[in-house]
C-alpha cells in the first residue's frame, strides 16, 4: 500500500462523473439507517471551483456531494468491495447519474479504494446528520477495525509501546458494532500525515481520518 502522503498527492487525470452542476431540489433528509448504491468520484477538472455550498472545491480534502442530505452533514461512506470506512463531510450535489448515490472527492476516494475502479458499491450512513454545532476539524490515524472487541484492546496495547494518542471508537454501522483503533487527534492534516508516515513505516496499514469536534 502507498504512503498516504504519495496516495493523496498522486493525480489522476480522469474525470470519471461530472458534479457542481445544477441538479434537482434536494428532498429532506431524515434517515439514520442509510443507503446503499454506487459511489464515483470526481477530481481535476472541478479542483478550485465553487460547490453548491459556496466553499472552494478542494479534491484534497475529505468532502462528498450528495443529492439530498444536508449541506454540512457528516457521512460514513463504506466501500462494500474492502470494507474500507472513512467520514466525509457533504459540501457539495450530485452525482447526476443514474443509480449513483455519492460523488467523492478525490482524497475520499483514494483513501476508500475507489479510484482505480472509478465506481463501485457503497453504504452510505449519517454520522452528523444536522449541520452547525461543530468545532474546528480533526484528524487521526486509523491502524484497523474490528468487530472484537478483544481484538481491537489487544492492538491498542501493543501500538501504546511505539507511538502516544491510541484509542478505540466504537461505531455502529448496519446494526454491527465496530472497533475502530484510532492514533491521535491532530488540528492538521499535515500533522496527520506525518504519524499515518511513521505507522506506515512500522508496517501498518492507515486511513487519515477527519471530522469535526465540538467546542
Amino acid at each position: 500500500m502507498n504512503g498516504p502522503r504519495q496516495v493523496l498527492l498522486s493525480v489522476l487525470l480522469l474525470l470519471v462523473t461530472a458534479c457542481a452542476t445544477p441538479g434537482p431540489r434536494p428532498r429532506a433528509w431524515d434517515s439514520l439507517s442509510g443507503e446503499e448504491g454506487l459511489a464515483s468520484w470526481y477530481g481535476v477538472p472541478y479542483h478550485g471551483r465553487r460547490t453548491s455550498s459556496g466553499e472552494v472545491y478542494d479534491m484534497y480534502q475529505l468532502s462528498a456531494a450528495h443529492r439530498d442530505i444536508p449541506l454540512g452533514s457528516w457521512v460514513e461512506v463504506t466501500n462494500l468491495t474492502n470494507a474500507r470506512s472513512l467520514t466525509v463531510r457533504i459540501n457539495d450535489r450530485g452525482p447526476f447519474v443514474e443509480g449513483r448515490i455519492i460523488d467523492l472527492s478525490y482524497a475520499a476516494a483514494s483513501l476508500l479504494g475507489v479510484t482505480g475502479p472509478g465506481v463501485v458499491p457503497v453504504r452510505v450512513r449519517l454520522s452528523q446528520p444536522l449541520p452547525g454545532g461543530t468545532g474546528p476539524l480533526r484528524y487521526s490515524v486509523q491502524v484497523a477495525s474490528f468487530t472484537a472487541e478483544s481484538a481491537a484492546r489487544a492492538l491498542k496495547a501493543e501500538l501504546e509501546r511505539k507511538v502516544q494518542g491510541v484509542h478505540i471508537v466504537k461505531v455502529l454501522v448496519s446494526g454491527e458494532v465496530y472497533h475502530r483503533v484510532r492514533v491521535g487527534s491532530f488540528p492538521s492534516r499535515t500533522e496527520a500525515h506525518g504519524a499515518a508516515e511513521r505507522l506506515a513505516s512500522l508496517g501498518y496499514r492507515v486511513l487519515i481520518m477527519e471530522s469535526a469536534e465540538r467546542l
